[in-house]
């Protein structure tokens, strides 16, 4: 290896002297906004009215860049000095947050059909001061005298006693962009295939499973890598005294075939492929039963799986189902959702005539106080009392004074 030599007798070259080209870079900052909307219907207005000055009905949270929001209805006003003459209106931070800066749009809608809707909106126009700035969790931008109430009652926003909000939400984002020098496309991981083909092949086999009269090959390796009761059943101390062919009681033959291609493939069987039936009902059955046989194995992504495919498909017929099943596994997040959806005044009884609430009445019959809470705050009228904010809104402007046009 040679060595590093430098001469001694010549002077170092200055920046200004060198003969290399001078370094130059280039960034970019990036502003702009990350817009959700959300829709709340308020049903019950006449009800609602009396609940007293600075009490709220409250919509449920949603989501837009990365913070909660809510929308805030006020039946008898926000401020004591309109002595309830106006309904009052906001959108409201609803999670941790500082110096939140966001564009709002608060839409009461026109329902008969004439589409001239009251908006109040930060959209498409130039903004003096620019977008709204939210301190903490709890502020809000709206209307303490969003519509005279006399007014309201006579108009056509008002249609069966129910109003229509729609309210559009952009938070303002900036980041800074360097150059990128180099890009490689890296594909995603396909083990889960590798796996799945290895399953397909049948090659290399040392395990067979009984299931309702069928047999699955697999490999003892793969199961314990993947289930902790698999590997107990296998390998464990208390292992099976057969374990090259083991029987499964108490599970049906597709649900187990789906169990394993999760267990290779990483990922859910085609459930219609699987059961042969083209229908929602089908795929909630079989992701009931799967659910079952995840928490049996102790397989949690699975289970979660389950969770939410049931989630998005809770149905009258199916619901009581899910709710016991989710009591029995302990998927409180599945009970959560179930209650909400039979504790609804237009879904109760219907679902209390299937053959699930039976099921449901005599496999879990604690749950069935729980859904009398849960119909309980649906029908409460009474809301909490809102925030003592530092706020003055004045009418037809923001919390900063900040004049808003209506727009038909």
């Amino acid at each position: 290896m040679g060595k590093v030599l430098r001469e001694t007798n010549k002077p170092f070259s200055s920046p200004s002297s060198s003969s290399s080209s001078p370094s130059f870079s280039t960034s970019t900052s990036i502003t702009d906004t990350v817009v959700g909307s959300h829709q709340f219907k308020i049903t019950g207005y006449s009800l609602s009215k009396g609940i007293g000055i600075g009490k709220y009905i409250a919509s449920d949270t949603f989501m837009v860049g990365g913070y909660a929001w809510a929308i805030y209805f006020y039946p008898d006003g926000k401020s004591v000095e309109d002595n309830a003459a106006y309904v009052s209106l906001f959108i409201a931070l609803a999670s941790e947050g500082t110096d939140v800066r966001a564009l709002f749009e608060l839409t009461l809608l026109d329902q008969s059909g004439k589409e001239r809707h009251k908006v109040h909106s930060h959209f498409g126009r130039t903004l003096e001061s620019g977008p709204y700035t939210l301190k903490y969790r709890g502020s809000m931008w709206g209307y303490k005298r969003f519509f005279k109430r006399t007014a309201l009652e006579t108009s056509d926003y008002l249609k069966d006693d129910c109003l229509s909000v729609h309210c559009s939400v952009g938070v303002v984002r900036s980041h800074t962009e360097g150059p990128k020098i180099y890009s490689i496309s890296v594909p995603p991981s396909n083990i889960g295939q590798h796996f799945g083909r290895l399953l397909e092949s049948g090659k290399s086999t040392d395990v067979n499973f009984e299931v309702d009269g069928e047999i699955f090959a697999a490999h003892k390796l793969v199961l314990a890598a993947r289930s902790p009761v698999f590997r107990a059943q296998l390998f464990g101390p208390m292992k099976d005294q057969n374990t090259q062919q083991i029987k499964v009681e108490d599970m049906e033959a597709p649900v187990f075939k789906a169990l394993l291609h999760f267990i290779y493939w990483d990922s859910l069987p085609d459930m219609e492929e699987l059961t042969g039936l083209n229908t929602k009902w089908a795929s909630t059955l079989m992701s009931q039963h799967l659910l079952a046989a995840a928490d049996r194995y102790a397989l949690d992504r699975l289970r979660l799986l389950c969770e939410a495919n049931l989630c998005e498909d809770v149905a009258i017929n199916t619901v009581a189902t899910t709710l016991a099943l989710a009591e029995q596994h302990h998927c409180f997040q599945l009970k959560a959702v179930c209650l909400k959806f039979v504790a609804m005044p237009e879904n109760l009884r219907a679902v209390m005539q299937t053959e699930g609430f039976d099921y449901l009445r005599q496999s879990c019959p604690t749950v069935l106080t729980e859904l009398l809470e849960y119909v309980a705050r649906v029908n409460e009228h009474s809301v909490i009392a809102s925030r003592h904010g530092n706020e003055a809104i004045l009418d037809g402007s923001d919390i900063n004074g900040r004049r808003v046009k209506q727009r038909l």
